[in-house]
């Protein structure tokens, strides 16, 4: 049954891309975006280190008009990492790259989903890394009830033409997020999702060998997919407020 058929009343749902965020926000009061490789995990990369992540949808000229809005550095381009520009979507990067308080995240899908929720609605950053830290926070903040459902938005890969292409490591990220958080009667679609993390062996092997690690690899980007698949060593809860994640915000 897909997401938008399953009837109001359940605890958890879940869905994929841009498209199942539009049509579930309305119906949820947290929104958990999900883009293991790389948005979210670069955004808990980000965040732990104190640095707040401003989402930006387009990877255009307007995003660094927008940073300058903000105050902030712009991340771009794996291709265009270099001295002058340390930032970047690469996990990897972010590590290495010089302390900044704040700092534009261009990801066309990733940021999508995340302005898919209106006001009053919770948006959380969740990846493998801190999908346990995030079923803990929202559990502790009386989430993921029919009272006040959560949905789980896995994010997938969107090709040049404009289809998304299911991704297998964001339903792993978005099946530990559900199987991490204590919700009341998750929806079917969020009982599949939480059973293929759960019996899946090797989680870290299954995303190391999907196409997305794949085709990090042929950029030169194999510490990505490492950082990645460090299953929950990040404490932090990255929320989304005023327009960027922060492990200071308060929940709802």
């Amino acid at each position: 049954m897909p997401a938008e058929a399953e009837p109001a009343g359940h605890g958890v749902y879940f869905a994929w891309g841009p498209d199942g965020a539009a049509r579930l926000a309305p119906r949820v009061a947290c929104l958990v975006v999900v883009d293991v490789l790389s948005f979210t995990t670069a955004v808990t990369v980000a965040v732990a280190a104190g640095t707040r992540a401003y989402p930006y949808r387009w990877r255009d000229a307007s995003a660094a008009e927008f940073a300058e809005q903000v105050g902030a550095r712009l991340a771009v381009g794996r291709s265009a990492l270099g001295a002058g520009t340390p930032w970047s979507l690469s996990p990897a990067s972010l590590r290495r790259a010089p302390f900044t308080p704040r700092l534009v995240l261009p990801s066309p899908n990733g940021s999508t989903i995340a302005a898919a929720a209106g006001p009053g609605t919770l948006v959380v950053a969740s990846c493998l890394r801190n999908a346990s830290a995030v079923g803990r926070r929202l559990t502790a903040e009386g989430l993921g009830t029919p009272e006040r459902p959560v949905a789980v938005i896995a994010a997938g890969e969107r090709a040049a033409d404009g289809t998304l292409r299911l991704a297998e490591e964001d339903l792993l990220g978005a099946g530990a997020t559900i199987a991490a958080l204590d919700g009341l009667r998750p929806a079917p679609s969020a009982v599949r999702t939480r059973d293929a993390f759960l019996h899946t062996p090797d989680v870290r092997a299954a995303v190391a060998d999907s196409p997305s690690a794949h085709e990090l690899y042929g950029y030169g980007f194999l510490e990505d997919v490492e950082i990645a698949t460090e299953p929950d060593t990040a404490p932090v809860v990255p929320i989304l407020i005023e327009g960027a994640f922060t492990d200071d915000a308060p929940a709802h």
